[in-house]
């Protein structure tokens, strides 16, 4: 959500970064409800002054015996009464118009984010590792002789229709000890503070992130009313929905194992093949909440913490800025980690990484009270998958597999799979 004081201060500025980002200017039309909507309050204000003034005379005009002014005076109150009434249901339904064009605008990018229409003027700030040379063709994770038996599409298919995947044995196992090699690498090295939320959530939740209301047919919604959530990113960030807390709180990194849900709305015909995009995954997600003035060095040690996953796991990858064309809604910059897919010969995004600014902290009033007193501030915020656990998988199978189908696995899971290296032609971890 945007301060209406900066918009009414920087009208230019802002459009400005709105054109950045391939919008339209709105700084006019958003002022234009602003002022309707101050208009009617002070309108109602000034009335209410004349009925406290009018209230206060009517008792003094009956004692004088003054019948035709009580009489008077006590229409003006009831007039008065009527006029505030009108006037603050107009400023309550202008108010309502502003919040809803406010809600439904992304957030301002930073200075230094590229500009650009699409991910073609993503810049690539660095690299990591080789991709490693095949002396036979490489062939994609679902073509693999030893992860055929443990990845079904066909039965989840059955269940549940089209992108989804059922996973058994040793795939299976891997997948876990994946989730469970990151959640302890975070935890025990990372200082984030594991923690376990719900998957439905309520309507407020998902406006606090910036998912409703503009993007409500990406994620699934129940029959009585609860969101499936597309990120733990939705529940890690609300723990301080509607708080003040002190500074000395700050910064707060949580990091949390979860199912995720999608609809993949937008990405019809796109990755239908493997398990590349699905509408039911797990992701590791991190979340951090700072003070403003630390934000942006926590976007970076965010990073740091999401490539230091890929590199124990010995998988090649690159960290690339998103230009403002291909930045989320929420963020004000985003690093996109891709990891090296030698079956697509391609780097693929594992993680994405990004600053919101106090962006979804003013959708959820989320407040700090600085340590040097004065009024409280808002918060923060920050997200980045740590990893994209289905993703990874995918790049573990893909850059470690074998001319027989076999697979052999990156030395870091050997702790989660009972020190097992290999998954067999066959599908079974040796």
């Amino acid at each position: 959500m945007h301060d209406i004081r900066q918009i009414r201060e920087n009208p230019a500025s802002f459009d400005a970064a709105l054109a950045r980002r391939g919008l339209a200017p709105m700084s006019a039309q958003i002022l234009a409800i602003d002022e309707a909507r101050r208009a009617r309050i002070l309108a109602a204000e000034t009335a209410q002054a004349a009925q406290n003034a009018a209230s206060r005379e009517v008792g003094a005009a009956r004692a004088r015996g003054d019948e035709a002014e009580f009489e008077r005076l006590r229409a003006l109150v009831a007039e008065k009464k009527a006029e505030i009434a009108r006037l603050n249901e107009e400023a309550g339904a202008e108010d309502a118009r502003l919040r809803a064009l406010l809600a439904g605008i992304p957030n301002l990018p930073l200075d230094d984010v590229p500009d650009g229409p699409d991910e073609s003027a993503n810049v690539e700030i660095r690299r990591w590792g080789s991709p490693r040379e095949f002396d036979f063709a490489p062939r994609e994770h679902f073509e693999i002789a030893g992860v055929r038996p443990g990845m079904d599409f066909e039965t989840a298919a059955k269940l549940s229709g089209s992108r989804f995947v059922l996973l058994s044995g040793g795939v299976a196992r891997i997948h876990r000890a994946l989730a469970q090699f990151m959640l302890d690498l975070h935890t025990g090295e990372h200082g984030l503070t594991e923690t376990w939320t719900p998957v439905l959530v309520r309507d407020e939740m998902m406006f606090g992130t910036g998912q409703l209301p503009k993007f409500g047919e990406d994620s699934y919604q129940t029959t009585n009313g609860w969101w499936l959530v597309p990120t733990a990113e939705v529940t890690l960030t609300n723990i301080v929905n509607g708080l003040i807390v002190d500074e000395d709180y700050l910064p707060r990194r949580y990091v949390a194992h979860t199912q995720c849900f999608r609809s993949e709305a937008g990405s019809a015909g796109k990755d239908t093949a493997g398990m590349l995009r699905q509408h039911q995954f797990e992701k590791v997600e991190m979340v951090s909440v700072t003070t403003p003035e630390t934000s942006l060095a926590e976007h970076e040690r965010m990073t740091r913490c999401a490539e230091t996953v890929l590199e124990r796991l010995g998988l090649p990858y690159r960290t690339v800025v998103l230009c403002t064309g291909d930045m989320g809604f929420g963020a004000r910059k985003t690093h996109d980690i891709e990891v090296w897919l030698p079956g697509q010969g391609r780097y693929r995004e594992i993680s994405s990484v990004s600053v919101c600014g106090d962006f979804q902290a003013r959708r959820m009033n989320a407040r700090y009270r600085p340590k040097g007193g004065g009024k409280p501030e808002f918060v923060h915020t920050l997200n980045g998958s740590g990893l994209a656990v289905g993703r990874c998988l995918i790049a573990v199978l893909e850059n470690g597999q074998q001319q027989d189908g076999s697979v052999i696995l990156p030395e870091a899971l050997a702790p989660w799979l009972g020190g097992k290296r290999r998954l067999t032609a066959a599908g079974e971890l040796a």
